[in-house]
């Protein structure tokens, strides 16, 4: 499991150096790369505020139709899975100031952010 405290977990979202709706994330399930811009474009809400729970937390696909990631990975467009359902296959955790474990999609990497920012017509 890797883990990162509040602190180091921001710190990792702002070296990615995109804006707040281009900070990326990858599913554990499928590895898609994805964004809350994304997932506004996916319809899972109109703004950073409706999708804002979704982020890091809900893969792409649930808003699109894809089906589980066995079937689906590597094809980089998403899968149904959750952090939220009944199984907990989760690889990256934020550990915050009180000790609470919180499971989230690990940070992608600056290049991984960028690329998907270019993608989307933002950069």
């Amino acid at each position: 499991m890797k883990t990162l405290t509040v602190a180091q977990f921001r710190q990792q979202l702002k070296g990615q150096q995109v804006s707040r709706l281009d900070m990326a994330f990858i599913c554990p399930m499928c590895g898609t790369v994805q964004s809350a811009r994304l997932l506004i474009q996916a319809g899972a809400g109109k703004d950073f505020e409706g999708v804002g729970k979704y982020v890091g937390f809900s893969c792409v696909g649930r808003f699109t139709g894809k089906g589980p990631s066995s079937s689906e990975k590597g094809l980089n467009h998403g899968c149904n899975w959750t952090l939220g359902g009944l199984f907990q296959v989760h690889e990256f955790e934020v550990i915050t100031d009180d000790g609470e474990q919180n499971p989230i999609f690990e940070p992608a990497t600056r290049e991984q952010a960028i690329e998907l920012a270019n993608k989307l017509g933002v950069l």
